[in-house]
């Protein structure tokens, strides 16, 4: 089933183009790793999927499960089961992470969610990333190392049963044992047909989450597009290899 489709998007910031001919189709259950030098649009993307209100585009379409969400609010989109883990995640004060995730059961389920089964059913996912109902009673982000902070928007990829996730660099910031529990935990959500959009600069957790596609992103544009292979080519090669030698997708 196709779960994302983007067309000829075009996105300015401020008068400034940014993105300048995405086209990019996502089916369930893919890992698609989206790389490429800094400032060329990656993060971005995944703001304008998700519905960043900064971001304006000038031209194309965004079809998530056949459905034109262009001109929805990021919170229409989250209800259609878009998910956005965040390069540098809000510290939220006075709100737990046990609250926060409670709340987001609440709205996914219409409110029939027994506290009980749900602090069950949360121990046991946070089990999958490592962490204890400490770690759960802690306010959000507050005070969190990198690693933690990338465990914390984790689990909340776990609790919503999210149908595309969009992961920016949630590998930054973490140590090797964090990011094989990282990858282990999002591969479960994956293996449940959940489709991944994976931004990242290196090739570390490629060896843990290997893609099925990796697109190369370059002055707003998708440059090139190959398998799990293309990311050893660029740590060999560069990104300047694509720049210079103009190779096709």
């Amino acid at each position: 089933m196709e779960l994302l489709r983007i067309e000829d998007l075009h996105v300015e910031v401020e008068g400034k183009d940014i993105l300048k001919g995405i086209d990019l189709v996502i089916n369930e259950g893919e890992i698609h790793a989206l790389m490429g030098p800094n400032g060329v649009g990656k993060t971005s993307l995944g703001y304008v999927i998700a519905g960043h209100p900064k971001y304006k585009i000038t031209r194309g379409k965004i079809y998530f499960r056949g459905k034109d969400i262009t001109s929805l609010r990021p919170d229409e989109r989250a209800k259609e089961g878009l998910f956005l883990a965040f390069q540098h995640p809000v510290e939220i004060q006075g709100v737990s992470l046990n609250h926060f995730l409670y709340n987001i059961s609440k709205r996914n389920n219409g409110n029939g969610v027994n506290v009980i089964e749900f602090r069950k059913s949360l121990l046991e996912k946070a089990k999958t990333l490592g962490v204890n109902s400490e770690f759960l009673n802690r306010q959000l982000n507050v005070g969190l190392s990198g690693g933690e902070k990338k465990r914390a928007e984790i689990m909340q990829l776990l609790v919503t049963d999210s149908k595309l996730a969009i992961l920016d660099e949630v590998d930054s910031g973490t140590d090797i044992d964090s990011l094989k529990v990282l990858t282990k935990a999002i591969e479960e959500v994956n293996n449940t047909g959940t489709g991944i959009l994976l931004v990242t600069h290196y090739d570390r957790i490629l060896n843990y989450l290997k893609p099925d596609y990796i697109h190369v992103l370059i002055d707003g544009k998708i440059e090139k597009t190959g398998n799990y292979e293309l990311s050893k080519e660029l740590e060999t090669k560069g990104y300047n290899w694509i720049k210079e030698n103009g190779v096709a997708s």
